[in-house]
């Protein structure tokens, strides 16, 4: 059964027009002129609207247009005994769903009425499709922008739920953690998740250049500001307008650099180095530091008006060992992630190795785990990743040396010491694995 709104001043005639549909088991609802029938379109969904064309105060076209104006799915039929060809051409460009004369018999009426109502079953489909696949692709993009973050732990739940709360935002947010926790891809992830999505995500490692270069690779340059400055050079927060500027390290950064970029925050604008034309830009500011820039602060290195402005977001990562739950997802994440870097398709990991893997502390936090796997599945042979290791204690040179020594000693005994046979498992020249043997002290 469907809803249907007949919109004409004779009454004989729109009563007809409902007693026939009526026979079919619609609903049929009726209004003698145009107003009328606009305000219970207000109040209800019909699913197909029959109106005469002659008609005051409001015309048949007139209607029409003010439907199509609220629902461009709306199916809508025309009827009137002036019609002409010119009229039903400017109906049917205006959206109209069909158009025919007086007078016309109650078997055209059904068939019309079917045809109608068809097409109203296939519009609501297609709207119905489309805000599905609006709702995957945005599901899709909010699995993008945490794609590499892996963890189900309560502490990297919450940093996720307050990545999604803010990201939609363009407040200034400050990301702290140690070194390896992944604040780059934190960085990212506020990125995709955010309305400037479409435009660039650009990163400046600010511990990364003397602060004369990092001026030049923030804010651009002028041709002959400097030696060597042969061209003009667009800085970074040019190249960012309309996206995200990462600053990586930002606790490295000098006081007059500090100043210049305490304005852009302020003012949104700057100068390019040797120029004098101001340059706004609209661009959201993320920066991240492994430094605790408070103590910063009370220490004069640091201004506190920079600081606040910064810090309008505090978004903290925890490290590896607060979060341990995570380690044996984030391992299998490396396995997948590095099969195609190091030409091996392990499948798991042994319980052994997570063992291993859990008990050690990790002060290299992820950065430090994923070279743990990487240099593990160079050097591992079979369908399992058997790293059975001490990791309780040693840096990371330490561990990546006893994680070789492992495995080549596992190799060794496996090509029941034959060292040929042992570099041709390992993938290591014969005189690599001779040096190997002498520095493990492998018999």
């Amino acid at each position: 059964m469907a809803n249907i709104l007949i919109i004409d001043d004779n009454e004989t005639i729109r009563e007809g027009i409902a007693a026939v549909l009526a026979k079919s088991d619609h609903s049929c609802h009726v209004a003698e002129d145009g107003p009328k029938g606009l305000k219970l379109l207000s109040n209800r969904r019909f699913d197909f609207i029959i109106t005469d064309l002659k008609m005051e105060p409001m015309d048949g076209i007139e209607v029409l247009q003010k439907i199509i104006e609220r629902d461009e799915d709306a199916v809508v039929m025309l009827i009137t005994a002036f019609g002409t060809v010119e009229t039903a051409v400017e109906a049917m460009k205006l959206g109209a769903f069909d158009f025919i004369t007086k007078p016309f018999t109650p078997d055209l009426l059904r068939a019309k009425a079917e045809q109608a109502l068809e097409v109203a079953r296939i519009r609501r489909e297609r709207t119905r499709l489309q805000a599905e696949n609006a709702l995957l692709r945005e599901e899709v993009k909010v699995e993008g922008g945490f794609k590499d973050m892996v963890g189900s732990s309560s502490a990297m739940t919450a940093v996720l739920n307050l990545v999604r709360k803010v990201a939609v935002s363009d407040s200034s947010v400050l990301i702290t953690g140690d070194s390896g926790t992944g604040k780059e891809l934190i960085a990212r992830a506020l990125h995709d998740l955010s309305r400037r999505k479409q435009a660039s995500f650009i990163r400046v490692n600010c511990g990364a250049l003397v602060e004369t270069l990092l001026e030049s690779e923030m804010f651009g340059h002028e041709k002959g500001s400097f030696t060597g400055a042969n061209k003009r050079k667009l800085g970074r927060f040019e190249l960012a307008h309309g996206g995200t500027i990462f600053l990586d390290e930002i606790g490295e950064i000098g006081a007059a650099l500090q100043l210049k970029l305490l304005r852009v925050l302020q003012e949104r604008e700057f100068e390019r180095v040797g120029g004098e034309e101001t340059i706004s830009v609209d661009v959201r500011v993320v920066a991240a530091t492994n430094q605790d820039l408070q103590a910063l602060v009370q220490q004069g290195r640091f201004r506190e008006d920079l600081y606040y402005r910064l810090h309008i977001v505090p978004l903290h990562l925890p490290p590896l060992r607060e979060r341990a739950d995570d380690i044996e997802a984030l391992a299998q994440h490396f396995l997948v992630k590095l099969r195609g870097r190091t030409g091996k398709q392990i499948q798991s990991i042994s319980d052994e190795a997570l063992q291993v893997l859990k008990g050690y502390r990790w002060p290299g936090n992820v950065r430090e785990l994923e070279n743990v796997i990487e240099q593990s599945m160079i050097f591992a042979e079979g369908e399992h990743h058997n790293l059975s290791i001490d990791t309780a204690a040693g840096s990371l040179p330490e561990i990546l040396d006893e994680v070789e020594r492992h495995l080549i000693q596992q190799a060794f005994s496996k090509a029941n010491k034959t060292k040929t046979e042992t570099a041709r498992i390992l993938g290591i020249k014969t005189s690599a694995l001779y040096y190997k043997l002498e520095k493990y002290g492998i018999e």
